[in-house]
């Protein structure tokens, strides 16, 4: 070797050691070496429903789209929680004719309402008003967003609670219409937490700065679900679907608890699929024992990630990736579920939770 060629060499060397150096936290995400076999699953094991959400396009949307699309995942029912879009009556109605028109039994719709002008003499009697016209429509729950409890604000400022009492109307006739009310409040306590080396949603709390939350502002997050658990407790006779397994993915001991406690309380997975894929057993043990009270629910509308909720719930498989690195940076293991859970938490639960669902498109 010539002193060029070994001169050449150690350049190529010391500027990939250089370059190794100055690489960015987030941009580490080593392949992993690891050979285990693998499951491919694009098609749920049985037909479910989505009781998690959400079409904004829905008054003007070619729903023939949607359709195909779950027809090839064997979703059999979708539920649209953005019924109202921006609050409208319009977009409802125009939502709910979409769907009566072309495909009545492939879609529920849930209505929403408005906190603006709570203030006002005779708020509480319009939105009840509103909700048994909407279910009159065809509505057939109550969607209740992150922002009531968080960010709304009254006409003097002060933060609008979950349990603010001019709101228990609302959550009591919902329970006399027979509709459930899925309502997600406050977000991961991380987002709460000190953004350091010590809070596990560091890279996504980088990477996404506006999930970061100041409890001056919306409320210490302890505060929000204990709001939250306020309403599940005192009206019982109304059904809650606790969206995002209501934060407690990363403590089923104490989710259980909360179950046990209220059993009015359902819940759902959007979004935390990646909670359970990291605890495999204690997930199992968690969806067994509460077998009648977990649905199946997404968030967001993207085919290809349902593959793996599918993976994780349906397969046996080792240390696998969740699809948003910066969401959950560890791997997953499939939670291999009986058949009979398997079919409670696809449609079973929803079945007997939600009304007017076309029982027909779904085994017995």
């Amino acid at each position: 070797m010539n002193f060029y060629t070994t001169f050449l060499f150690f350049f190529i060397m010391v500027s990939a050691s250089i370059h190794a150096q100055k690489m960015q936290f987030e941009d580490y995400d080593p392949p992993s070496t690891l050979v285990v076999p693998e499951t491919k699953i694009k098609k749920a094991k049985f037909p479910f429903i989505d009781v998690h959400n959400h079409q904004f396009r829905m008054p003007t949307q070619n729903l023939q789209d949607v359709v195909t699309e779950m027809d090839k995942l064997n979703m059999g029912v979708m539920v649209n929680l953005s019924g109202r879009g921006r609050g409208s009556d319009e977009h409802l109605i125009k939502s709910l004719e979409n769907v009566k028109t072309n495909f009545p039994n492939r879609f529920i719709v849930f209505t929403n309402i408005d906190l603006k002008g709570i203030d006002e003499p005779g708020w509480t009697e319009k939105t009840v008003a509103q909700i048994e016209k909407d279910v009159a429509m065809g509505a057939n729950g109550l969607k209740i967003y992150k922002s009531q409890g968080m960010d709304n604000k009254d006409s003097k400022g002060n933060r609008i609670k979950i349990d603010d009492s001019r709101i228990g109307p609302v959550w009591e006739k919902c329970g006399e219409l027979g509709i459930p009310v899925l309502i997600h409040s406050a977000d991961p306590k991380s987002f709460w937490d000190p953004h350091d080396n010590k809070n596990e949603r560091w890279l996504e709390l980088k990477l996404r700065s506006r999930r970061k939350r100041d409890p001056k502002v919306t409320g210490s997050w302890e505060t929000i679900i204990q709001e939250q658990h306020n309403i599940f407790k005192k009206h019982k006779n109304t059904k809650f679907i606790n969206a995002h397994l209501g934060w407690y993915g990363n403590n089923l001991a104490k989710l259980a608890e909360l179950m046990d406690e209220m059993p009015n309380m359902y819940s759902e997975i959007g979004a935390v699929i990646a909670e359970l894929g990291r605890q495999p057993r204690n997930a199992k043990a968690f969806l067994t024992k509460y077998q009648d009270r977990v649905m199946f629910g997404k968030d967001s509308w993207n085919p290809q990630e349902y593959y793996t909720y599918f993976r994780v719930l349906e397969s046996d498989d080792e240390y696998f990736p969740y699809y948003k690195r910066y969401h959950a940076f560890w791997k997953m293991y499939g939670l291999d579920l009986d058949d009979e859970v398997l079919k409670k938490l696809y449609y079973k639960n929803a079945l007997k939770v939600i009304p007017n669902i076309d029982k027909s498109l779904f085994p017995k």
